[in-house]
């Protein structure tokens, strides 16, 4: 027995899968982080998507761990799919050597279109712009808008206070346990993306 609600009707169209048979949107900060484990991290990410076959989707910045990401992806000869709104161009520098950029009128057109083009969505580190994005395709999970996984690649404890205040979130009675279980934490980049890609 679940609490679990069933999927909403007539949602599902919105987030179609796409042709590769893998596709990672990843979210994560337009700036590198004070340890460089983070910049590691997202270098890892992208190499191993693209060794794999996979598509990185992310938002289509050249700056901080957007660009690492994409640029590793890119160099291991990977398709990258970039979508970033028009007002965040220069701010972000986009992105002009992605295999696709996509300049977009506003926010809700490019994280939209980022959950067209993927098959499951993962955040590393960030500041609020990736924990906006993080909670709402784990909020758009658990209302059954898709059935894609979400994960979080916990790179050197980032994310160890943020999982501490989720879990008193759920002894206070305002999350449901099984919501927590919709959201994978990994720890290390090859384990992670392999549970995103077989799941």
């Amino acid at each position: 027995m679940t609490d679990r609600p069933d999927p909403a009707p007539g949602v599902h169209g919105l987030f179609a899968e796409p042709d590769p048979r893998f596709s990672v949107c990843v979210y994560c900060a337009s700036q590198p982080g004070t340890d460089e484990r983070f910049a590691d991290a997202a270098r890892d990410v992208g190499t191993w998507i693209a060794r794999h076959g996979g598509q990185l989707v992310y938002g289509g910045g050249h700056n901080g761990l957007m660009g690492v990401v994409a640029d590793a992806a890119l160099q291991a000869g990977g398709r990258v799919v970039g979508v970033i709104p028009k007002a965040l161009v220069e701010r972000e520098w986009a992105h002009h050597a992605c295999t696709e950029l996509h300049i977009v009128e506003t926010m809700h057109q490019r994280k939209h279109m980022m959950a067209e083009r993927c098959t499951a969505f993962l955040a590393l580190a960030g500041g609020i712009g990736t924990f906006e994005e993080l909670f709402e395709a784990w909020t758009w999970k658990q209302l059954g808008y898709h059935d894609k996984p979400v994960a979080v690649l916990n790179t050197a404890g980032y994310y160890d206070h943020l999982l501490t205040f989720l879990q008193g979130s759920v002894a206070a009675g305002f999350m449901k346990p099984y919501q927590m279980d919709m959201i994978h934490i990994g720890t290390e980049v090859v384990p992670t993306l392999e549970y995103l890609v077989r799941n």
